[in-house]
């Protein structure tokens, strides 16, 4: 029958409880009571101190136990708070960097989107003037600004702005430029009529911007353009029709 090395075992888990103890002593003498935080951000709509306070409880952990994860996800869920960092610096201060929500655009009548087109503010007290007025479905909001997004980008370069983006509750959309022009594309086809706009009606808009009520994209096949009285009147005889057509049958 072999024998049985207890000495050796022993030796072995004698060497294991005291690494063990040697670890567990170390991280106690080195999970020293939090002395400091720092905290960088631009402090525009949160101040450090409302920082301080919703991570307070967590600051009463050691240097070590202290939960990180924990502390960044209580600075992000403050409001207009968009992202942070926290990190540890020996022996015993935490660094936190925050950086703030940027308004790109007004939701319905008093919510705000981020440059991502997350809404992060429902009931904003104040709202900026210059910022686009988007609306549409609870839970669309992302894709009413992607449409902004697109469209906005391809018609700086002759000249217009597109101020509002409208989704209503039967999916119909209708966009409106800086001097209040709309655009109606409807609930079908809204690449194809929004393709169309951008690559034939724009350029028409951009030399006649001032004439022009609006611009009827809900056909299969073209589009009406309505002009203003007063630009009609101004247009040679022959020329009686408020509307100017391009259209082969009109659909929704």
């Amino acid at each position: 029958m072999p024998s049985i090395p207890f000495a050796r075992i022993s030796r072995l888990v004698l060497a294991a409880v005291v690494v063990l103890f040697s670890y567990r002593f170390s991280a106690a003498l080195l999970d020293q009571p939090i002395q400091s935080i720092t905290i960088d951000g631009p402090f525009q709509r949160v101040s450090a101190l409302q920082i301080e306070e919703a991570i307070s409880s967590e600051l009463d952990a050691g240097f070590l136990s202290a939960n990180l994860q924990e502390i960044q996800d209580r600075i992000v869920s403050l409001p207009w708070i968009d992202q942070a960092s926290v990190g540890r610096r020996w022996p015993d201060r935490l660094e936190i960097s925050v950086s703030e929500q940027v308004p790109a655009a007004c939701w319905g009548e008093r919510g705000l989107l981020n440059v991502r087109g997350e809404l992060f503010v429902t009931d904003a007290r104040h709202i900026p003037a210059e910022l686009p007025r988007l609306s549409g479905p609870e839970g669309r909001s992302s894709e009413v600004a992607k449409m902004y997004l697109d469209v906005r980008e391809r018609l700086i370069p002759i000249g217009l702005n597109l101020r509002r983006v409208n989704l209503d509750a039967r999916g119909a959309w209708q966009l409106t430029l800086q001097d209040g022009i709309a655009i109606r594309l409807g609930r079908r086809n809204i690449q194809e009529r929004k393709d169309l706009f951008l690559q034939v009606v724009a350029n028409i808009v951009s030399n006649r911007e001032a004439d022009i009520d609006f611009i009827d994209m809900r056909y299969n096949n073209g589009f009406t353009i309505a002009w203003k009285k007063d630009a009609e009147a101004a247009r040679p005889m022959g020329r009686t029709s408020l509307r100017e057509h391009m259209v082969a049958g009109r659909i929704e």
